[in-house]
C-alpha cells in the first residue's frame, strides 16, 4: 500500500474498479485481483474516515474547553 495515499485518490480508484466490474470489463483472471484491491481500498477509506472523524471530535472538544 502506498504510504501517503490520499483518500480522494483511493476513492477514485475504487470507483473505477466498481465501474469496470459493472461493465464486465475485467477478464476472469483480473476479477479476483481487482476484488482484492477493492477490498484494500475500502479498508483504507474506512480507516481514513474514522481517523478524521476522531480528529474532528477531538478538535471540537478542545474548542469547547472540555
Amino acid at each position: 500500500m502506498k504510504e501517503k495515499q490520499k483518500y480522494e485518490a483511493a476513492f477514485a480508484q475504487l470507483q473505477a474498479i466498481v465501474r469496470k466490474m459493472e461493465n464486465d470489463e475485467y477478464s476472469i483472471d483480473e476479477i479476483a485481483v481487482q476484488l482484492k484491491e477493492a477490498q484494500r481500498l475500502i479498508k483504507f477509506c474506512k480507516d481514513k474516515l474514522s481517523k478524521t472523524e476522531a480528529e474532528i471530535r477531538q478538535l471540537e472538544i478542545e474548542a469547547n474547553g472540555e
